[in-house]
């Protein structure tokens, strides 16, 4: 593949991706012939109902699962082994608790060799960036749930990663702070232009955010079954903009196809409970 190819390839694609698990009920099919990409410096939403293997596709474009059937490809090229070119923002807590938000930053800088001193002006650099300047010294324990979410937004940039995987990042926060960091995460990326996948369960948050939503079907054998661009015009406001006609015409679209995944999902689950 040429240089201009791989300049040309998405930052990520998924071509036919099959992922099987072994379960003590036997095999589960969590995805099955998945295919759609992210272009470098887009920012693409993935919903879809509870189970539906969301956070495996983006495990599988993270490198932590190989699929089954199918491949991954990372700029053009098949990904084997951990994806290297991404930084993975996790749903839990993953901050280290005994350390500092400075060293939780510039940990990862250490870890790939980069001097002590180097690694924490990368990282002070980007606690200024979210906002976080004046408490670098400050234990997780000390830090309010929004400040903590802001220190691993820097903990997974720092890196400078052409990628950024997010699965449910903000799905913890109460609503005020979630819009908040909505807004600091848009403003970052505005800067940047990284790719962005982005696992959410919250429509609304994926229609503020993203270029493009994805919605999977129902799991198991999940699949995506409509892809949506957003043609709202950036910088964007996440608080405002979903008081707007063309916001509610494009949730709209997508939830009237969505909800019929998220019923067929529910009655699975009531069928399983009874069973």
């Amino acid at each position: 593949m040429t240089e201009n190819q791989r300049a040309a390839a998405p930052a990520i694609e998924f071509e036919n991706v099959t992922c099987t698990f072994e379960t003590p009920q036997g095999l589960y099919t969590a995805t099955e012939h998945a295919s759609f990409s992210v272009s470098d410096g887009e920012f693409v939403s993935v919903v879809g109902p509870t189970g539906c293997g969301k956070s495996t596709l983006l495990n599988m474009a993270a490198g932590l699962l190989r699929p089954s059937e199918g491949c991954v490809r990372i700029f053009g090229e098949p990904l084997a082994g951990l994806n290297r070119r991404a930084g993975y923002m996790f749903q839990a807590e993953s901050l280290m608790p005994w350390a500092t938000a400075l060293e939780n930053v510039a940990i990862g800088l250490r870890y790939r060799g980069i001097a002590k001193d180097e690694a924490e002006a990368r990282a002070m650099a980007w606690l200024a960036r979210v906002g976080l300047e004046d408490f670098p010294n400050r234990y997780p324990h000390e830090l309010s749930g929004g400040m903590r979410k802001r220190v691993a937004m820097a903990q997974t940039l720092v890196a400078n990663p052409d990628i950024l995987l997010m699965d449910e990042s903000f799905s913890a926060l109460d609503v005020q702070t979630r819009e908040l960091m909505e807004n600091e995460l848009l403003a970052i990326w505005q800067a940047e232009r990284k790719a962005v996948l982005f696992i959410t369960h919250d429509l609304d948050e994926a229609v503020s955010l993203s270029d493009r939503v994805v919605v999977l079907s129902a799991g198991p054998a999940s699949h995506p079954i409509g892809d949506f661009p957003i043609p709202l015009e950036r910088p964007r406001n996440v608080a405002e903009i979903r008081m707007r006609a063309d916001y509610l015409e494009c949730r709209s679209a997508i939830w009237s196809v969505l909800r019929d995944e998220v019923l067929k999902s529910y009655e699975a689950h009531r069928s399983a409970l009874a069973a």
